[in-house]
């Protein structure tokens, strides 16, 4: 896999149309059985958004994956920016000859032999038609075997008369493909696929389309298949933006009753509240006609400006109110009291404006995600004193016309009346505190060296805390989710890896408590596809690493870390022949690493791999020894076993082979023939088409 980083304002249409002219011109000079590069956009925000299980205890794998091939992905990729893995735990449909050894030695025939007439007598093509007088036919040609048995009465090869049969040298079985991954939902064996989402496609409207097409899938399947939502990441993003958006509206409240109580007057507080939920609006469109998303900066920045958002109101409809004191009618004061202040509110707001317009020359991550912010915060402010100075007044005009003055007449009920009091007892403490603090303003200027010099040195002494804070791009986040890698000793089979697992399963389920874990899943064996690989960044190689990933009730458990921490300490006592790594399960952190499995990735560039690797292992070990460092794993593995074949040419040369034979035979008896003559038989009922070979 290789991954293309471009600069920014790079156009990426043009760059991926170039990388894709790049590699199909070398496509041509690869190894034959080389599969065709693709080429995908990638961002580091493609992660998975939830993981679909489909499971069945009547209807076999095989055909459980042939639904999810033919229904569940052309019913949820029919969505804009829907996109999905090959399936993990699939158990495709394979015709396979198992190969009578000697009885194919003993007819002197080769694996490439059975291939080769497989290929031969079963064909998948095209006939045509013919006219004949006055009418004209299709012509078929029994060409397909349409039923899996007669494959065996293929013939491989006659000599002498005597025509050698599929049968007689090769068994036909219709079964699953080898085993490739295990995907298992608490314990049960089932088909796990990940969705993503591509684009600016919303978050929350991926998971609705999921959620709504699953019973339309359901029937058209066969009865007994089930399918579900795990590791729903909608759900955090939902309580995510559900707390901001609490916050804000508590921030508006409190905002609105500290009004109240200094101005004593619920229709100046009633105008100028309008304007906080008014400017918002305002705000979310021009971040719609941006492009923007509601995400958790945009809607902090939104819960940040709503305390300032009354500034311009306030001040607005307190100086109407003393031009009314004065004497002049309503529209008057109105016009008097806005054209004084229009300069000074329009100077205030460009200043708490222009303190954001810093962010916009960011760039990277960082632009990526205050960008959002800034303008939410911006057209807030913009549309709170285009507000004041259109709005606020006219609402003055009709509400407050004959009300003017704090509290002229005496209120006619007991809340009114009791509103009253708490105000001028709050008028009146506060008097109080504004006679003090003109005192201790006094006493300071006073002596103002000594007090400027005493605030001069606890603002140095307080630089002193700086090298003791933490540096991080952004606040740990608590998802409810922990990913655990293990990695058994490399070449262990995968038939090998559940009964570890299910060992690894147990002690984290002494260590979390059963009523506190919502899902366990686990993905077994390694990325057997291309697109899983693009898509993936779980650091899986090979059949002897595993993903477990937990859920944890939502509300119901300990802090994640805290159990992160314990299986830390844990495992690796208990299995001290695998290797254990924690990676990052929610979607910030995952975004903010760019798809690699950890936030730190060294590289060693240069040099022959077994000289590299002791320094690989020695810096490996020099960064466990550092404080804080937890996890320092090495990516690549180079000490799987193999078993190493030596040809004598010279002698195959004599019985009449070549090194190709050899190596093709050798292929097709390990592996198949589908990496490099990949073969079909076509269900004539389904027409779907299975590997043969």
């Amino acid at each position: 896999m290789i991954k293309v980083f471009f600069h920014p304002g790079t156009d990426i249409r043009t760059a991926i149309a170039q990388v894709m002219s790049s590699s199909n011109s070398v496509y041509r000079s690869l190894p034959a059985g080389t599969m065709p590069p693709q080429v995908i956009q990638y961002s580091a925000a493609d992660l998975p958004l939830v993981q679909l299980g489909i499971s069945s205890a009547s209807v076999p794998e095989t055909e459980v994956n042939d639904y999810v091939n033919n229904i569940v992905r052309t019913e949820l990729q029919s969505k804009c920016g829907v996109a999905m893995t090959n399936p993990f735990g699939a158990k495709s449909r394979q015709i396979t000859l198992d190969v009578n050894a000697p009885a194919l030695i003993a007819r002197g025939l080769s694996p490439s032999d059975l291939s080769n007439a497989l290929a031969e007598q079963n064909l998948i093509l095209p006939t045509g038609s013919v006219k004949v007088g006055s009418n004209e036919f299709d012509v078929t040609l029994n060409g397909a075997v349409t039923a899996i048995p007669r494959l065996a009465d293929l013939p491989v090869r006659t000599v002498d008369g005597a025509t050698t049969l599929v049968r007689d040298v090769a068994t036909v079985r219709d079964g699953p493909a080898p085993t490739t991954t295990i995907a298992r939902q608490n314990g049960e064996r089932g088909i796990l696929t990940s969705i993503f989402k591509i684009g600016r496609t919303s978050t929350l409207e991926v998971v609705e389309h999921v959620k709504n097409t699953i019973p339309r899938m359901l029937s058209l399947m066969p009865e007994g298949i089930n399918m579900r939502l795990m590791f729903d990441q909608s759900l955090f993003v939902k309580a995510a933006i559900g707390n901001v958006l609490h916050e804000a509206l508590i921030a508006a409240a409190l905002t609105a009753a500290m009004l109240l109580l200094f101005l004593g007057n619920w229709r100046t507080t009633s105008i100028i509240a309008v304007s906080i939920p008014l400017s918002i609006m305002v705000s979310v469109i021009a971040l719609y006609l941006l492009g923007e998303t509601i995400n958790l900066m945009t809607m902090g920045g939104l819960a940040l400006a709503v305390g300032i958002l009354v500034d311009d109101a306030t001040v607005e409809i307190e100086n109407i109110e003393r031009q009314m004191l004065l004497g002049k009618n309503p529209h008057q004061a109105i016009l008097d009291g806005a054209a004084e202040i229009a300069m000074p509110a329009l100077v205030s707001t460009l200043c708490i404006c222009i303190v954001f317009v810093p962010m916009f020359f960011l760039t990277g991550v960082a632009r990526s995600l205050f960008v959002p912010m800034a303008e939410a915060v911006v057209f807030a402010m913009l549309a709170s004193y285009i507000l004041s100075r259109t709005l606020v007044p006219t609402l003055v005009l009709y509400v407050m016309s004959g009300h003017h003055g704090h509290l002229k007449q005496a209120p006619g009920n007991t809340l009114a009346r009791g509103f009253q009091r708490l105000h001028r007892a709050f008028e009146a403490g506060f008097e109080r505190f504004r006679g003090h603090y003109v005192v201790l303003v006094s006493h300071l200027l006073k002596h103002k060296l000594r007090y400027g010099s005493a605030i001069l040195g606890f603002c140095l002494a307080s630089l002193g805390l700086v090298p003791l804070l933490g540096q991080d791009l952004f606040p740990a986040v608590d998802a409810g989710q922990i990913r655990l890698h293990v990695r058994a000793p490399s070449g262990t089979r995968i038939e090998e890896m559940p009964q570890h697992i299910d060992a690894v399963e147990a002690v984290i389920r002494q260590i979390i408590p059963k009523d506190e874990i919502a899902d366990l899943l686990d993905i077994i064996g390694g990325p057997y596809s291309t697109r899983n690989t693009l898509f993936g960044n779980s650091g899986t190689m090979d059949t002897a690493d595993s993903e477990i990933m937990i859920s944890l009730r939502p509300g119901e458990h300990r802090p994640s870390v805290e159990y992160i921490k314990a299986l830390r300490a844990a495992l690796p006592k208990q299995f001290p022949t695998l290797e254990f790594f924690f990676q990052p399960a929610d979607q910030v952190s995952q975004t903010l690493n760019f798809g690699v499995p950890a936030p730190i990735d060294i590289q060693f560039i240069g040099g022959k791999p077994e000289e590299v690797m002791p320094q690989v292992l020695a810096f490996q070990h020099r960064l466990q020894q550092i404080h804080g460092i937890v996890d320092a794993h090495i990516y690549q593995r180079m000490n799987k076993p193999a078993l190493e074949l030596e040809m004598n040419r010279q002698q195959l040369q004599q019985m009449g082979l070549s090194a190709r034979d050899v190596a093709q035979n050798l292929l097709l008896t390990l592996s198949g023939s589908m990496q490099t003559a990949p073969q079909f038989w076509l269900n004539p009922p389904t027409a779907i088409r299975s590997i043969s070979g």
